[in-house]
Order: C-alpha cells, then sequence, then structure tokens
C-alpha cells in the first residue's frame, strides 16, 4: 500500500521488527564521565576504544580539534549526524568555535603563530567536512557567522587561510543554491501532478478525455525502469542526512531552554516527504495506468508490461520503484478485477512478489539488497554501482531504531551505541544516493511519470468497478455511492 511519513502506522508490519542493538547498561560507565569500552563497531577517538556513551560536554570536546588531535571521520558524521536531538547546530558550532578559542588562546594578541599553523588546517577540515557533509545546517546565518569568525581568528597566521575560507563559502553558497533549486522543482512538480489530478474526478461517470496513456509514451520494460531510476536517484540527491534524525525530533527532557530554531528543525524534511510522496505517486499511476482502458485485454497487457518494468527494476537495484510497482498492482481496485488477471501471465510477477514478501521482516528483500551492496562496492561501472533501497522500509529500521534505544541513559550519558548504528544506517544510504546515473534522461517520458493525471483512490475503485461489475452487495453499495457523490459534484 502507499505509504506515508512520520506516521505509526507506516512503520507497522506483520513481523514485529525490533532492532537489533545492545543498548547500554546503566551504571557502566566512569563516574568521571571517560567513555567505556563496549562490543562491536563503533565510532572512536584517535588510539581509543570505542565510544558507548558519555556526557554531552565530553562527546563535543572529542569533536575539538587540537595542534595534535583529529577525531576520526566516523566520530565527526556520528556526532554532527545526531547531536542535533540534544543542541541545536547553530549552538553546537557556537561551543566548538569557543572551546578552539580558549585552547587556542585565539583572544591573545599576539597569537601563538607556530601553535596556530598546526592548529589551523585540523579545525578548517572540520569545517569543511561539516559544510560538505551537512550543508543544510548552514542556512542559518548563524551559523555561517561562526564559521566565520573562527577563520579571522586564525587568518592573521597565514594568508592561505583567507582563500580557503572563500573557498569553502562559495561551495557552500553552489551547494545551497543547487538545494534550493531541488525543492523548488519538486514542490513545483508536485502542484502540476495534483492539479491535474484534481481535474480529471469531474470525468469518472463520463468518457474521460483523450490523453496518453504510458504504453503510447513508452512500450519498453528497460527504457521506463531506466526513467525511473532517474526519477529515484533525483529524489535521492535531494535528501540531506540530518533529515532521517529530524524527522523523530523530540524535545530533550535534559533541555529545560529549548529554543524555537531547535523545535522548528522537526519541520525539515520536506525532500524526504517529498520522496515519500513520489512513491505513493508511482502506486497510484500504476493502479490508474491498468485500470484506465475498458477492455480486459488491453488492462491484461498494461499489467504484464508493469511487471517486466518492476523485474528490470529488481535487475538494476531499483528497490523503491520495484515496490511501488507492486504496491500499485496490489491495490484492492486492481486487485479484484480477477477477469483481467485470468487473462495475464502471472508466473513473473509472483517471483517479484516473494522477493518483496514482507515475512521474516522483509529477509527475502534484504538478502536481495545485501548482494545490490555489494555488487556495488566492486562495481567498474556507474551501471553496477546502483542500489535504491525500498525507503519506507529503511525509514521504519531508523524510526524502531530510534524507538527501542533511548537517546540518553539513566544517569544522563548520550547513548552514542545507538548514534554509531544510526550513523551507519545513514551512512551507507548517503554512500548509495552519491551514484550518477549512468541512463540517458528521456524528457517525454520523466514528464508523463511527474504529470500523467492519476485517480484518486474512489477514482480507482470507481474505475475498478465500471471495468468489471461490482461482485457482492458491499462493492454494489460502495460503486452507487461513489457514483452519486461524483453526480453530486458536477
Amino acid at each position: 500500500m502507499p505509504q506515508t511519513v512520520c506516521s505509526g502506522t507506516m512503520f507497522t508490519t506483520s513481523s514485529g521488527f525490533s532492532p537489533h542493538l545492545a543498548c547500554a547498561e546503566p551504571g557502566e560507565e566512569e563516574e568521571d564521565g571517560a567513555p567505556r569500552e563496549g562490543p562491536g563497531p563503533a565510532a572512536c577517538l584517535a588510539d581509543g576504544p570505542p565510544i558507548t556513551s558519555a556526557s554531552l560536554e565530553t562527546l563535543i570536546q572529542n569533536l575539538v580539534p587540537t595542534a595534535d588531535y583529529y577525531p576520526e571521520k566516523a566520530y565527526v558524521f556520528t556526532f554532527l549526524l545526531s547531536a542535533r536531538l540534544f543542541i541545536p547546530p547553530s549552538e553546537l558550532l557556537s561551543r566548538v568555535c569557543e572551546l578552539c578559542i580558549k585552547q587556542q588562546q585565539l583572544d591573545q594578541s599576539p597569537l601563538d603563530t607556530a601553535k596556530v599553523r598546526k592548529f589551523g588546517p585540523k579545525i578548517l577540515q572540520l569545517l569543511t567536512e561539516w559544510t560538505e557533509t551537512f550543508p543544510s545546517d548552514f542556512r542559518d546565518e548563524k551559523m555561517v557567522g561562526h564559521l566565520k569568525d573562527i577563520i579571522h581568528r586564525i587568518a592573521p597566521c597565514d594568508e592561505a587561510y583567507w582563500k580557503t575560507l572563500n573557498q569553502m563559502l562559495q561551495k557552500l553558497s553552489q551547494r545551497l543554491a543547487l538545494m534550493s533549486q531541488g525543492e523548488e522543482s519538486i514542490v513545483k512538480v508536485s502542484l502540476n501532478a495534483s492539479s491535474i489530478s484534481d481535474k480529471l474526478v469531474a470525468f469518472k461517470t463520463k468518457p474521460p478525455p483523450i490523453q496518453k496513456d504510458m504504453l503510447s509514451i513508452c512500450n519498453d520494460p528497460y527504457t521506463l525502469a531506466q526513467q525511473l531510476t532517474h526519477v529515484e536517484l533525483e529524489h535521492l540527491s535531494h535528501i540531506g542526512p540530518e533529515e532521517f534524525v529530524q524527522a523523530f525530533v523530540q524535545k530533550d527532557p535534559l533541555d529545560g531552554t529549548q529554543q524555537p530554531s531547535f523545535s522548528e528543525q522537526k519541520k525539515k524534511t520536506s525532500n524526504l516527504e517529498a520522496y515519500v510522496r513520489w512513491f505513493n505517486r508511482l502506486c497510484y499511476l500504476v493502479a490508474t495506468e491498468i485500470c484506465m482502458p475498458a477492455k480486459k485485454k488491453q488492462r491484461a497487457t498494461v499489467i504484464e508490461f508493469f511487471i517486466d518494468v518492476a523485474r528490470e527494476c529488481f535487475n538494476i537495484g531499483n528497490f523503491n520503484s520495484l515496490m511501488a510497482i507492486i504496491s500499485g498492482m496490489n491495490m484492492t481496485p486492481v486487485s479484484r478485477l480477477k477477469k483481467t488477471w485470468s487473462k495475464t501471465k502471472t508466473a513473473k510477477f509472483f517471483i517479484l512478489e516473494h522477493q518483496m514478501d514482507p515475512t521474516g521482516n522483509f529477509y527475502n528483500y534484504r538478502t536481495a539488497l545485501r548482494g545490490a551492496a555489494h555488487r556495488s562496492q566492486t562495481a567498474n561501472s556507474n551501471r553496477e554501482r546502483i542500489v535504491i533501497p525500498f525507503f519506507s522500509l529503511l525509514i521504519k529500521d531508523i524510526y524502531f531504531l530510534n524507538e527501542g534505544c533511548a537517546n540518553r541513559l539513566p544517569n544522563g550519558h548520550v547513548n552514542f551505541e545507538k548514534f554509531v548504528e544510526l550513523a551507519r544506517q545513514v551512512g551507507e544510504f548517503m554512500t548509495w544516493k552519491q551514484v550518477e546515473c549512468p541512463f540517458e534522461e528521456d524528457r517525454a517520458i520523466l514528464h508523463y511519470l511527474h504529470t500523467a493525471p492519476i485517480f484518486s483512490e474512489d477514482g480507482l475503485y470507481l474505475a475498478s468497478y465500471e471495468s468489471e461489475s461490482p461482485e457482492n452487495q458491499v462493492e454494489k453499495d460502495r460503486w452507487k455511492a461513489l457514483r452519486s457523490n461524483v453526480l453530486a459534484k458536477t
């Protein structure tokens, strides 16, 4: 069925999934707040044991570079990703800058030039990683102000720092501009699609207007699977890692003075939500294309076409489009078309359904996903690097990881082991989303995918009943109610 984001029902499956993460037990940390060693892979400090829990202050201190220390890249990503659950990014950067100024004595004159020259490249590296991985944080002007301030303090020791600052700001500006353009484009496409869909309601009891269908635009399953992959990768490219965390932001119980800017972060999930809307649209588009034809032979042809498209998506590694197509064909208005399905060769469809079977917490799918991920790691071409996960299941996994383990332990320490696992899942996704689509764009197909009219749920039922008459009283009553409703509106 189509998915919705940030809803409890979205993450419910018959498998009763819960994350296999050993949450830290209270009382296992040192009294001074030093992180203890724990089992399994985890982010750690240079030459130190894995961190499983620590106070927020300790974690912030561990992020701050010095002349002789720089945190591991895995730690930087993990903490920058998860820290927003406890402290706004602007406040975190402010604290980092304050610690740098204090430790490096950057507020004194004259500066210790030799010391600053050893420290300078490290703070620049941290700021570069931050701006490149979480550019949306710097939409906040306070973030840019903190960045400029710390570099201005070290710049007198080496003129090259000015050049680095300008390059960093230029690249950041370009990234933010591209993000804004992408978000505006997605909104425009969504508005165009929904307005056309609304107009179509008026035609439910009349012959539909002359319009193209999918097979008239593209009758080659492999080509359509390629274009669906274009759409998927375009959506993925706009989703920042922070959106996975911000979707589940709640007030930190130890933060008694939560700032408005922090609470507003939960709204910053527009790209993630747009991607879920695309999944829903594709489900309804598939169902609409099947229910639209008047003759069952034509409907059977459309079903077989989408089965082949789904198979090609599976071969490419595009599991999200695959699941959307299967979901569309499993919608009740489509699945009830027994006469149509009787004319369809369904063996390949049952194989694909088996691959995406939710049994065992989607065991078959997860096995296929691991295979695609392994292929991606050893690939020699972008074609083999494509891994597009079933997105709603990824969100569900992250949701249950978030719900299954507390952010803080009873002693107030941050449950960092939890966020190491979160960073692993999000980091894997970030690797997949960076793949450049190797297929040539077909603008006519892409335009159709984004703007073709689709029925609402009621419209699908009405079209289905008109294609194959209701079989029982419940269906007859629903058909009568739908027709009456449309006549009342027209």
